[in-house]
């Protein structure tokens, strides 16, 4: 959802302050600004619109502070206008506040500070906070962090804010978090935060994540945490082997591209070191489940949301087929709301790119209430699904900015085939050789998938106006047509939608005709076959097939009016390779449709409320 950044220093406030904002446009683009302490007091300049609009802003009325805070906004409460553009201040004009969350007892506090005199000038939840800590912070002498320590029990509901004050007795940002993500920075003589690593990069790789009901201070001398309790405490440092030049665009004309550029080596690297081809065993370094656990499991429970939903029923095939374990695949967002069956025989695994997923955290809960175990598959160090979890499975994709998935879906489904093996071992099955020889190859054969990019641009020209797509797969393929839908109709607002082959009968036929075009994945030996037959259904309705497949195209004459040949690998992998033209042609169609395809409308990267 929304971004934050916050900086207190030696360094130029403002322009770093925007740079952080920079690599958080993903997180909301509804409007941005900033706040800046100096000695004359506190200042700020606010936007509608893309970041861009308050750079404008500020090159005509430039701020300059000490230190200060800024925000890219997601609007949740109250429309997306400047007036409730972020920060906001209290009355007095004293206290800055930037938020993402929802204060969910907001027009209580509200309608009990407005009787005491305070008066609102927004539309946002957020407004309460600035208030109720002035008050407070009149009645602490001037101590921020004492203000917002009093006043956080007050608050219901998710949120993480960062704070600053004029009349402050030192240079101080006070942050606070429960439930939405919220990470330091520590430097020397100079301390950052933001609610996403990926903005501190440039600066600091050494990163502490708060954990719910954290209230920070960060002064130049150091950093000061204090917990829900009010003790002081220290939480872990992890150090972030990201590359601040990835999360800049390398030449590409988006993120979007570069990402799915990248996917050769992020998925080389997620299965790297973790395999040992000549023994034939996989290992994690940060994931153990002895063989007595694996060989009491009567099933796994996979959690996700969008994209790693879909990643997750590639999962389901995986382990069920290489591992012979039952695995449910549920939304994690309505898992917790139908009285899920788990106990200690019970393997619950939460997929979130950013670790930081509101829905499958509170899914993740709910299963360890009832006593499953808890297993993170992330991106993201030091993450809330990670902290929580008894063992980690981490993906190796390094930062993706771009709002629609890519890199981080296919290195999670190198890290769900990883884990169907290992958990193959653990029950004390033998790896056959050709299920690991097929790792080896899989890089290559996603980056000879990407070279089909000239053929899916023809595609896209010829069907960027088309109203609605139809992407067919069977089997492990399934849920990669799921994808295909939900990329196109991310990037392209584009009605898609993706279904099993077999099932277009039961209703989707009847919306086919000569205007629809039909993506089907017709791989491998299993299937092929059955969704062949299927195509010709389509055809019989003068649908338009474009058909994505590892065959002799020759076998799909008659039923293929275009077709896109990727190179053949295992069946269990086959999906790392048959989603990448699925990408691209979404994004090319996207991008020639004139569609922000970075920053799709309405939508956020990390969906962090509920």
């Amino acid at each position: 959802m929304c971004g934050i950044v916050g900086y207190v220093g030696p360094r130029e406030v403002v322009p770093l302050l925007i740079a952080g904002l920079r690599r958080l446009e993903y997180r909301g683009y509804d409007s941005a600004g900033v706040a800046v302490v100096h000695d004359a007091g506190l200042e700020r300049q606010r936007a509608e619109g893309k970041l861009d609009r308050l750079v404008e802003k500020l090159a005509q009325q430039p701020l300059a502070g000490r230190y200060g805070v800024a925000h890219t906004r997601w609007a949740t409460h109250g429309k997306p206008i400047e007036k409730n553009a972020h920060p906001v201040t209290d009355s007095r004009g004293r206290i800055a506040v930037i938020h993402n969350g929802i204060i969910e007892n907001f027009l209580a506090i509200k309608r009990r500070l407005q009787a005491e005199g305070w008066t609102f000038a927004t539309d946002t939840d957020t407004e309460v906070i600035a208030n109720l800590v002035s008050k407070y912070f009149e009645e602490a002498g001037g101590d921020l962090a004492a203000a917002v320590r009093r006043a956080v029990p007050e608050f219901e509901g998710m949120y993480a804010c960062a704070l600053v004050a004029a009349g402050s007795a030192e240079d101080e940002v006070v942050a606070v978090r429960q439930g939405t993500p919220l990470v330091l920075g520590a430097g020397e003589g100079e301390q950052f935060l933001a609610s996403d690593p990926a903005a501190l990069l440039a600066w600091t790789r050494d990163v502490a994540f708060l954990e719910n009901g954290d209230v920070a201070r960060l002064r130049r001398a150091g950093i000061t945490i204090w917990n829900r309790a009010g003790e002081l405490v220290e939480r872990p440092v992890t150090r972030l082997d990201w590359d601040p030049i990835q999360v800049e665009k390398g030449g590409y004309k988006h993120f979007m591209a570069k990402e799915i550029h990248e996917q050769p080596q992020a998925v080389r690297d997620t299965f790297a070191g973790r395999v040992d081809f000549e023994t034939g065993e996989v290992a994690f370094d940060t994931l153990v489940l002895e063989p007595e656990f694996v060989g009491r499991l009567t099933r796994i429970q996979l959690l996700a949301c969008g994209t790693s939903w879909h990643a997750a029923h590639v999962g389901k095939f995986l382990i069920e087929e290489i591992a012979r374990i039952p695995v449910e695949v549920d939304y994690a967002s309505e898992y917790r709301y139908r009285d899920p069956i788990a106990d200690a025989s019970v393997l619950a695994i939460g997929i979130s790119q950013s670790g930081e997923t509101i829905d499958t955290v509170q899914a993740m809960e709910t299963a360890a209430e009832r006593g499953a175990r808890l297993v993170a598959l992330s991106n993201v160090p030091g993450s809330q699904a990670t902290r929580m979890s008894s063992g980690v499975l981490y993906t190796h994709a390094g930062p993706e900015i771009g709002v629609a998935s890519t890199k981080a879906f296919t290195t999670q489904l190198a890290a769900l085939y990883l884990l169907a093996l290992y958990l193959r071992r653990q029950k004390g099955s033998p790896l056959a050789p050709e299920m690991l020889a097929g790792l080896a190859h899989l890089p290559q054969a996603i980056a000879e998938a990407l070279a089909l990019e000239p053929e899916t641009d023809e595609l896209a020209r010829r069907f960027q106006q088309a109203s609605d797509f139809l992407y067919l797969g069977r089997g492990i393929h399934y849920p990669i047509a799921l994808e295909g839908a939900l990329k196109l109709k991310e990037i392209s607002y584009i009605h898609a939608e993706g279904y099993p082959a077999g099932e277009m009968k039961h209703g989707p036929i009847a919306l086919i005709d000569d205007q629809m075009p039909v993506v089907a994945l017709a791989t491998g030996r299993r299937t092929f076959e059955k969704v062949k037959s299927n195509l010709q259904e389509v055809k019989a309705r003068d649908g338009i097939v474009i058909a994505v497949t590892d065959r002799d195209p020759e076998e799909l004459d008659g039923v293929a009016d275009h077709v896109l040949r990727i190179p053949s690998v295992a069946e269990h992998l086959q999906p790392l390779v048959s989603v990448v033209p699925l990408q691209l042609l979404a994004y090319q169609i996207g991008v020639r449709r004139g569609a922000d395809v970075d920053q799709p409308r309405n939508l956020a990267k990390s969906v962090t409320v509920e």
